[in-house]
């Protein structure tokens, strides 16, 4: 097996920089084609929405075990047999008109892209040590938010000038160009496997999810990104459907939403200090009192940019409650960070895909209002979870 050559530093923490947004850019990239995939495979809403789940569930699972397997069987074969699978596997979907035969491509991606994602991280922590260390992790947030930023704005104009094909020609291209940086300039560079011990990881796993306020946490994570995602799924329906506008201005309205996700984000580290629940409350109340004026406005008034002030001020909130919940979370269990984070990734992506989907399909969403209902239906979730949080 090749082994990493400290020369090529540089360029081998570039390569993980680029990999690290993967998770984001395939589930954004494509969002403005909804309209145009539904039309080509001559489906529904719902039939284009559930390649977006499809991805979701199983990259929630994987990222369970991905930790695990990537310490006990290394990283750099496992990511380089995922990326060449991944960028194949976008190339079959351009290619192949089965929309049955994409829900299992995109199965497939979710677990490629958890160990993708789960093997350059670990990476990391195999090349640096100390301060340096800690520089480059608290560079992957902010790293991993440029994907679901950038990947709709790429996608609006990828489907207005190119079509559909053209966002899964990229990813493929994309992971092929990483999987040649990767095979020239990286190699393994873990300095010991751990013993794969099912009984061992299992007790951890029962020890974490045990755990109420980080079982409930998930809950908080998963309801807090299923607000982001169901204005994904539904929006290029409401933008060029409703208001018929083009893929392009979806494009920026989803860039609008992640930057909004951005600064609730910013916002959390910024107070980083301040009591959990405390923060937790203002921002969820904040969230219902948005949601309630939404769904009042949008009866009287229809306009798209009304409802992108709306969404980028839910956006911060939910961005804000995701950011202090998930950091909760990783810090919990310091002596087991590698399977905690798993598990939080993991789990925080399987309740996202279970509640958007399910709320998608429970609520007719095609205007303003009905999205409202959906974000409304999200914050008092999250105001349940909290009140329970409280009593723990």
């Amino acid at each position: 097996m090749k082994s990493y050559n400290s020369k090529y530093e540089k360029i081998s923490t570039l390569s993980t920089f680029i990999l690290i947004p993967l998770s984001g850019l395939v589930t954004d990239i494509y969002i403005p084609s909804f309209p145009e995939m539904q039309s080509v495979f001559n489906t529904s809403a719902g039939g284009i929405q559930i390649t977006l789940t499809c991805f979701l569930i199983s990259y929630g699972v994987t990222m369970f075990f991905a930790g695990s397997l990537v310490d006990s069987f290394g990283r750099y074969r496992i990511v380089l047999s995922a990326l060449l699978l991944f960028a194949l596997s976008n190339l079959l979907i351009a290619y192949v008109p089965n929309l049955y035969l994409i829900y299992l491509i995109r199965v497939l991606q979710g677990v490629l892209t958890a160990l993708i994602v789960v093997g350059k991280r670990a990476f990391l922590v195999d090349i640096y040590s100390g301060e340096k260390l800690k520089h480059y992790m608290s560079l992957l947030s902010i790293i991993w938010a440029l994907g679901p930023i950038t990947a709709p704005f790429l996608g609006g104009y990828l489907q207005a000038y190119w079509g559909w094909r053209s966002n899964f020609i990229f990813l493929g291209g994309y992971a092929l160009v990483s999987f040649l940086i990767e095979v020239f300039f990286s190699g393994e560079a873990m300095r010991s496997k751990q013993p794969f011990q099912a009984s061992i990881i299992f007790s951890n796993y029962r020890k974490i999810l045990g755990t109420p306020e980080f079982s409930l946490g998930l809950l908080i994570l998963g309801a807090s990104y299923a607000m982001v995602l169901v204005f994904a799924m539904t929006a290029p329906f409401i933008i060029e459907g409703q208001f018929r506008f083009s893929s392009i201005v979806t494009g920026y309205c989803a860039l609008i939403s992640g930057l909004g996700i951005f600064s609730g984000g910013i916002l959390a580290k910024r107070l980083i200090g301040k009591p959990l629940l405390a923060k937790l409350n203002i921002a969820n109340i904040a969230e219902c009192t948005i949601a309630l004026l939404m769904f009042f406005v949008g009866i009287f008034v229809t306009d798209i940019y009304v409802l992108m002030l709306f969404v980028f001020a839910m956006h911060v909130c939910s961005g804000f409650i995701y950011n202090v919940y998930f950091t909760f979370c990783l810090t919990r269990f310091p002596e087991i960070a590698g399977i905690s984070s798993g598990i939080t990734s993991g789990g925080a992506y399987l309740v996202t895909s279970v509640l958007s989907y399910g709320t998608v399909h429970l609520v007719s969403v095609n205007n303003q209002s009905s999205l409202a209902i959906c974000y409304f239906l999200m914050a008092a979730l999250i105001f349940s979870l909290v009140q329970v949080l409280r009593r723990t």
